[in-house]
């Protein structure tokens, strides 16, 4: 069992998932090395640009309903949640959940706290957002310089809950402990199993857990074709659903990169069973989601009608898209459970994927009855060049250049610039709960269509991006850049 809730901070990904950043080769490769967990997280002897642990931690608690966050930081730290604020309100627009308002305040760190320590600002800030508020629960965040100064921010906290009467739930997130930003989810959810989540003995037989980013609602029509309600978890969730999560008859996710942690503590500690087959991007996934969903929830004869009729409905569409972009060569760029979700809908279309490259890689999975890349494998057979990278778009750009796909396919925004600076049609699938399931994959078929149609302007606006690389760079083998040492963990 790798969720231990008796300890305040949760396991590092390095040291629980053996997670690496820097890898070339092919998938097949990949996944059985990664089995035998033979490869190591190596250094690179130059970085150009990283995210934080911290970062995905206060993004998980701050769009709680009904919570707020400390993060117990310098400013600079506390520049990326300022739009947290505008992401939460479109997302709670697009699911009818009215307003949204993010609580959040940043203890403002300075030099001459860090020599003198930070509890003073942290307990103001504490109460003040307590006051400002009245939230039902406070998260506290930790960062870099809170770490390194030793603050006890866990003491704080239990001093603030017996006064205040909420939770006050510290997250222990410290950018310098994990070269991998999702262990800051990781931590989040750790906090929340520890502190909110409890324990009944009461089970609403019709509901479902779903762990996903801020995406529209997909989930909702598709599983109640199976009678089925969902319990949209964690962005946009309020504290009472976070409360009664263990009464749901199961938990899924949409990237198991994303909240492997939580529905492992959920099965684990609170008896809520996992579905046991990847997230449902494309059609075979999907069919195989929807039985393991029916099977726990004593919904098999349903779930085959509704397969047979998802199927029909869209086979004459399908089969039109396949024809519009039959010889399509397509490279993905996405996180690593994620990318895994969007390289199995190409079978489905009928393109060629050429290569591959994800942020980082888990060689070991907080369950072990659910591995994409193995089940990626098994349904597309090889795939050539794939690789691993911790977004260094001096890398990744070089790959695709190389590759010159007919279609870049990423996961962020910030990402599909890459493919327009050389002239290559992109999409940015931003929401993951778009794609999902049987009108997922024809989503994503027309828009392949429609970014065909903008390869002259791509190409144009091509000829005029700056690309701060010489030519020697470009040509120069990737593997070059990467270090032999292991990082100290």
């Amino acid at each position: 069992m790798s969720v231990n809730l008796s300890t305040a901070t949760v396991e590092i990904r390095e040291n629980r998932l053996k997670t690496i950043i820097n890898y070339s080769g092919t998938a097949k490769d990949l996944n059985e090395k990664s089995k035998q967990e033979t490869l190591r997280l190596t250094s690179v002897d130059f970085s150009q640009c990283n995210s934080c642990q911290q970062g995905c931690a206060d993004d998980m608690c701050g769009m709680i309903i009904g919570s707020a966050t400390v993060v117990h930081a310098p400013i600079g730290c506390f520049a990326t949640d300022i739009g947290r604020h505008i992401q939460g309100n479109s997302v709670s627009k697009i699911r009818n959940l009215g307003n949204f308002d993010s609580h959040t305040i940043c203890t403002n760190l300075t030099e001459s706290d860090t020599i003198y320590g930070g509890l003073d600002k942290l307990r103001t800030a504490v109460y003040e957002i307590y006051h400002r508020h009245q939230p039902r629960v406070i998260f506290i965040t930790t960062s870099c310089a809170s770490g390194i100064i030793g603050d006890d921010v866990e003491s704080v906290a239990r001093e603030a809950e017996d006064e205040l009467g909420i939770k006050v739930v510290p997250i222990f997130c410290e950018g310098f402990k994990s070269k991998i930003w999702n262990t800051g989810r990781d931590a989040a959810f750790h906090g929340i199993l520890r502190s909110i989540v409890k324990k009944s003995g009461k089970k609403q037989d019709d509901l479902v857990n779903v762990f996903n980013f801020e995406g529209v609602d997909t989930f909702s029509p598709l599983l109640a074709k199976l009678n089925l309600r969902v319990n949209y978890l964690l962005p946009m969730a309020t504290v009472e659903q976070l409360e009664t999560i263990s009464e749901a008859a199961c938990t899924t996710e949409i990237c198991e990169t994303l909240s492997s942690y939580a529905a492992e503590g959920l099965e684990d500690v609170f008896q809520v069973p996992k579905v046991k087959s990847p997230s449902p991007y494309g059609l075979n996934w999907t069919d195989q989601w929807l039985r393991e969903i029916a099977k726990l929830t004593n919904r098999e004869h349903l779930a085959e009608e509704v397969i047979r009729q998802e199927h029909e409905r869209i086979e004459p569409e399908l089969n039109q898209l396949r024809q519009s972009l039959k010889g399509l060569k397509v490279f993905v760029f996405a996180g690593d459970t994620y990318a895994h979700n969007l390289a199995n809908m190409t079978r489905d279309l009928g393109v060629t994927l050429i290569g591959m490259n994800t942020m980082h890689r888990d060689q070991k999975t907080d369950s072990e009855d659910i591995n994409t890349l193995d089940n990626l494998v098994h349904s597309l057979g090889d795939i050539p060049n794939f690789s691993v990278c911790n977004v260094q778009p001096y890398r990744v750009m070089k790959i695709i250049k190389k590759l010159n796909p007919d279609v870049l396919l990423t996961r962020h925004m910030g990402l599909y610039n890459i493919g327009t600076k050389l002239g290559i049609p992109s999409i940015p699938e931003g929401d993951a709960n778009f794609s999902i399931a049987y009108d997922g994959v024809i989503k994503l078929g027309r828009r392949l269509v429609l970014a065909l149609e903008t390869k002259s302007l791509v190409q144009n606006l091509s000829e005029h991006a700056v690309i701060p690389y010489t030519d020697w760079w470009m040509e120069e083998e990737n593997d070059v850049y990467i270090g032999e040492g292991e990082f100290d963990i």
